[in-house]
């Protein structure tokens, strides 16, 4: 069973190369630095995703390694094609079709579907910029549908900006 469910927007990319496809776009400087520190606040603050449902877009697969570089320990990550600018449905639907994992998941995807997802699972309409993370802890005792809002509660937002604020 889930104790917590992450829900991160791939951080800051680069538009430098026009040549390069939306699919093939990097992280910049700031989007390292960004993934690295919520990857970091997150272990500190005791949310470290154990598993990461990724979007294989490469800018969410430098995010991914970015964040497990400040994790200590085993992490999984797996990539999906069907994530890359998914909707918050279309999310749900994919997720619905996997067994419920243990520990603590984090849904790693771009805008607009992963504000979207924040949305639904906090009732919230936040802005939900590049690294932006909302951790949700469980509210059931796994007796509930594991996608229903009611078995989840918000108890972190981070965001990066207020990192590098701190």
């Amino acid at each position: 069973m889930l104790s917590h469910l992450l829900i991160m927007r791939h951080a800051k990319s680069s538009w430098s190369d026009g040549n390069l496809s939306d699919h093939e776009r990097p992280l910049n400087k700031r989007g390292q630095k960004s993934a690295e520190a919520v990857g970091a606040a997150l272990y500190a603050r005791g949310y470290a995703p154990n598993i990461i449902w990724s979007s294989d877009a490469l800018r969410t697969r430098q995010t991914a390694m970015r964040l497990i570089r400040s994790i200590p320990g085993a992490q999984t990550v797996e990539y999906s094609a069907d994530f890359y600018h998914a909707s918050a449905s279309q999310v749900l639907s994919l997720c619905g079709r996997q067994i419920e994992p243990n520990g603590r998941l984090m849904l790693l995807g771009h805008n607009p579907g992963w504000a979207e997802l924040h949305s639904y699972f906090t009732g919230h309409n936040d802005a939900f910029p590049t690294a932006a993370c909302t951790v949700l802890a469980r509210t059931d005792k796994g007796d509930g549908d594991w996608l229903a809002p009611k078995s989840w509660r918000m108890v972190d937002f981070i965001l990066p900006r207020s990192l590098f604020a701190e």
